[in-house]
């Protein structure tokens, strides 16, 4: 555990100066991803948003609130899992006052694939799941977020590779009633994703 542990660190270390893409010259800082290096579940967003990336942490802003919260409701205690990104920086625009999100490119999403592999093959999740469509093009290109949610799929990245939407769309459902019906199926797939992470 201390070897994995250090080697963590050092690949954090290592992406805090990274170049790979042109995205650190206007993000604050890399947002590498936080949580035990034994997890048994590894959840894998889009990128830090603006929240993210001012306090270094990932999923500490609204999206990052649900997901705990959806998180607790499912049963899987938030202490135990791996919070991490497909992308450390945050791509973001002008938008008045307000630094608003964009999504990364191809070739951003592809420079920063080192330092997800180099997480995953370290804290070797039982369970790997890509929240949303971003996450999901590096972990299972093949797979459509809401065709297949909670499904599993055969890969060589870890026991049990699935998929489920990002809290972000929740937040971005048009009205409150569709947003407590998005949650409740979220809260679903996540109960699913508990079951599959138990030991058998």
């Amino acid at each position: 555990m201390a070897t994995r542990s250090r080697s963590l660190k050092s690949v954090e270390r290592a992406a805090e100066v990274c170049r790979r893409c042109d995205l650190w010259k206007r993000a604050t800082q890399t947002v590498f991803g936080e949580g035990p290096r034994d997890a048994a579940i590894m959840f894998v967003g889009e990128q830090p948003g603006d929240i993210e990336d001012r306090e270094g942490e990932p999923f500490v802003g609204p999206a990052g609130r649900l997901l705990r919260e959806s998180l607790a409701q499912a049963g899987i205690d938030e202490a135990t899992v791996y919070l991490t990104n497909a992308v450390k920086h945050f791509r973001w625009r002008e938008g008045g006052k307000r630094r608003l999100h964009e999504r990364p490119n191809y070739e951003e999403i592809l420079a920063c694939r080192l330092w997800l592999d180099s997480e995953i093959a370290i804290v070797k999740p039982r369970v790997l799941v890509a929240l949303g469509a971003t996450a999901a093009s590096q972990i299972l290109p093949k797979a459509r977020v809401t065709r297949d949610r909670a499904k599993v799929f055969p890969s060589p990245l870890a026991e049990v590779v699935t998929l489920t939407v990002h809290p972000s769309s929740i937040l971005r459902a048009p009205d409150s009633a569709s947003r407590a019906e998005a949650r409740k199926q979220f809260v679903k797939d996540l109960k699913t994703i508990a079951r599959l992470a138990r030991p058998r």
